[in-house]
């Protein structure tokens, strides 16, 4: 039965066939989304709006110590990233811990640790200190994304696309209370004030994260059936439904299962695509800051605002500035409002492919001399469609592998993202200086390439169930790979 659903079958019912060959995905469809999924909404939410606050302090922390503590840019770029050095390195790790115990513990180990080592910044007494501390944070930043593997497991196939893009809206909610927040405290209390005001979110969550469940899919994956079968009383009960009875045993994946050969092309593509997205996505998150402290890009190109040999001259960011950086942080909100509209119409390749190439056309007018309205505007559409385009790719990467590798497939792809992110700052920050063309074309051509590599993803998911296991794939995802490339709606209709 689990093939025949994972090949585009029609959703169970109850008297499609004995009590004891029901999946996790019939006992999902048949509790459907209820109060449970609106709990664990809001709760990996909240580590959604904990983890865009840590990154988004990021472009707020580097203009603020280039001037209080005299940094040159080199050393400026490397607060951004180490961060994402431990992210990197961490990534890979939390999928594997995910994977192997849990995606419950590993979701809460790694906000603990971030909560920690997030306060302690706070109070680092010089440059080192903080490089250190900070890349500790990253490393538990790097689990974040096992959120949404977990979250992802608890939902209903027709409700899975939608309701993955709203947690992004948690994402643009920390960006933007990150901004407020900086408005508030920068002027007057200082940046450890913000790094510590920043954490708490983190702490409201380790506070209810003892109310999350573990996935059961993960449970019948481990051969802990009666555990799922519990977790899945208690959904039911909570949504008023009755749960249907099943059971599934199921190898546990490894890392070289990413690369057999039904995966391989998605792998290598989706790797490409998380790297040039997050390289987009911090790139013009940190490129904001800069061109604003310029004033406008007539300045830099003229050489009046950014001159590479005077890396010690700073200027503070003014509450201009950071009203602007408000303005461009709220781009997030348009951008899934865009993507909402067409993940579940025009299928998450398309709709990644899309993001890429907007993002594209809108830096492409910087390369003219424009003011500050000009480019608050193009800045503002490339990050609405950026930021959209990050969202897809965190609703497809969970549906296109199995249980089995879904975690470590997750971590894997974010810890290619991270080092995308890890370069950025040397291109957003350094680069920038030496000549504005050469930056922007850098972010054009992985934006360009990347759009390219999202439609040429062998499977379109929209509409298709969670696969299981290796075996569902190989009946279900080669069948959807042709079919989405004749028609990429043909999956949804069979559902």
């Amino acid at each position: 039965l689990s093939m025949e659903i994972a090949s585009g079958a029609s959703m169970p019912s109850l008297s499609r066939g004995s009590p004891e060959t029901f999946t996790v995905d019939d006992a999902l469809e048949a509790i459907g989304f209820g109060k449970f999924q609106w709990k664990i909404s809001f709760l990996t939410g909240l580590s959604w709006v904990a983890d865009a606050m840590e990154m988004m302090i990021l472009s707020i922390l580097g203009p603020q110590l280039h001037c209080e503590w005299r940094l040159p840019s080199y050393k400026v770029a490397l607060i951004t990233s180490v961060v994402f050095v431990g992210m990197g390195i961490s990534s890979p790790i939390w999928g594997n811990v995910s994977d192997k115990y849990g995606r419950r513990v590993g979701l809460m180990t790694c906000m603990c640790w971030t909560l920690y080592y997030g306060l302690l910044s706070a109070f680092a007494p010089g440059y080192g200190w903080l490089l250190f501390l900070r890349g500790l944070v990253g490393f538990g930043i790097g689990g974040a994304p096992q959120s949404v593997t977990l979250y992802s497991e608890f939902l209903p196939v027709k409700a899975r696309g939608i309701c993955i893009m709203l947690i992004a809206a948690f994402w643009a909610l920390g960006a933007v209370f990150e901004v407020l927040l900086a408005l508030v405290v920068m002027p007057t209390l200082g940046w450890r004030w913000l790094l510590g005001f920043s954490t708490i979110p983190l702490a409201i969550f380790v506070c209810f994260c003892f109310w999350l469940p573990e996935s059961p899919r993960f449970d019948v994956l481990t051969g802990r059936r009666e555990k799922a079968r519990a977790t899945l009383k208690r959904i039911a009960k909570e949504n008023g439904k009755t749960l249907p009875q099943g059971k599934m045993i199921i190898e546990r994946g490894r890392i070289k299962d990413l690369f057999a050969p039904q995966y391989r092309r998605t792998t290598l593509l989706l790797w490409f695509i998380w790297f040039s997205n997050a390289f987009s996505y911090y790139g013009i998150v940190l490129l904001t800051t800069e061109l604003f402290q310029a004033g406008d890009l007539c300045g830099i190109t003229r050489g009046a605002k950014i001159e590479p040999d005077c890396s010690l001259e700073c200027r503070y960011l003014t509450s201009a500035d950071y009203k602007d950086l408000l303005w461009t942080t709220l781009a997030e909100f348009p951008g899934l409002l865009v993507v909402l509209l067409l993940v579940d119409y025009i299928g998450r390749k398309k709709s990644m492919a899309l993001c890429f190439f907007m993002f594209f056309l809108c830096i492409l007018p910087l390369y003219a001399c424009v003011g500050r309205i000009a480019l608050t505007v193009f800045i503002f559409i490339a990050r609405a469609f950026i930021s959209g385009g990050y969202q897809v790719v965190f609703v497809y990467t969970p549906e296109v592998f199995p249980t089995e590798n879904r975690a470590l497939a997750m971590g894997t792809s974010s810890a290619t993202a991270r080092l995308g992110a890890l370069i950025t700052p040397f291109v957003a920050q350094v680069l920038l200086r030496k000549s504005v063309y050469l930056t922007l074309s850098v972010y054009c051509g992985f934006s360009l390439l990347a759009g390219v590599a999202s439609l040429i993803l062998p499977v379109e998911t929209l509409g298709r169930n969670l696969q299981e296991s290796t075996v569902d794939q190989e009946a279900g995802g080669q069948t959807a790979a042709t079919t989405s490339q004749s028609n990429s709606t043909t999956d949804s209709a069979d559902q």
